[in-house]
């Protein structure tokens, strides 16, 4: 039995979207707009959703012996990547912020 990998596994890697910079530049007099800092952290934080079901949908399939194909492996193979550059990505991103209030705090 072979197991269908959903469209959210890319079958290669490529450069996640949410790197993507706001098409029009966001005025900072409007509150209820949001900065383009958060449009990136919510794309990456929907990337990090995305690989977590991808994995955890892999290792259910696998406990209940559901075999997987060469191209389902490569597919699986590819979406595990993506999610864990999003980790990483994401981790770089928390250190640094919280290295900004470090410093902010230490200069007051």
């Amino acid at each position: 039995m072979s197991l269908t990998i959903h469209s959210e596994m890319p079958a290669r890697p490529h450069t996640p979207r949410v790197l993507e910079l706001p098409a029009r530049p966001v005025s900072p007099t409007a509150p209820h707009e949001e900065s383009g800092f958060s449009r990136i952290f919510r794309g990456l934080g929907r990337e990090i959703d995305k690989g977590e079901k991808a994995v955890v949908h892999a290792t259910q399939s696998a406990q209940r012996g559901v075999e997987l194909g060469p191209n389902e492996l490569l597919a699986l193979q590819a979406g595990i990547y993506r999610y864990s550059e999003a980790v990483d990505l994401a981790a770089k991103l928390v250190d640094r912020v919280a290295s900004g209030v470090k410093t902010v705090v230490a200069g007051q």
